[in-house]
């Protein structure tokens, strides 16, 4: 099938240990559900849920029904596992514990 009017974009999805961006071309009423489904990457990587997984275009965040335009990247967000202000909060505790620590030595 020949697309009409033509645009290349692209679908991003990352886990910790891997990267996976896929090309493809796509008409250019092709709307962001629509590309993450031909880019075939719900097939390679089964746990992504359309249903509750975040996207968004080149970071800021969209819907799935958003338009695309030529040379757009889509990504996929997975659900964090640890609240980023906790993450940083902890570290600097251990941080300024080790701090006093080696202060005291």
């Amino acid at each position: 099938m020949e697309l009409i009017n033509p645009i290349t974009i692209e679908v991003a999805y990352a886990l910790p240990d891997e990267q996976v961006i896929l090309s493809l071309e796509v008409a250019e009423d092709c709307l962001v559900e629509d590309a993450i489904r031909r880019s075939g990457i719900l097939d390679t990587y089964p746990q992504i849920d359309l249903s509750t997984d975040k996207v968004g275009i080149f970071g800021k965040m969209c819907k799935l029904n958003a338009s695309l335009r030529n040379k757009d990247r889509i990504e996929i967000y997975r659900k964090l596992i640890a609240d980023p202000k906790e993450s940083r909060r902890q570290k600097a505790e251990m941080e300024r514990k080790k701090a006093i620590k080696d202060k005291q030595k």
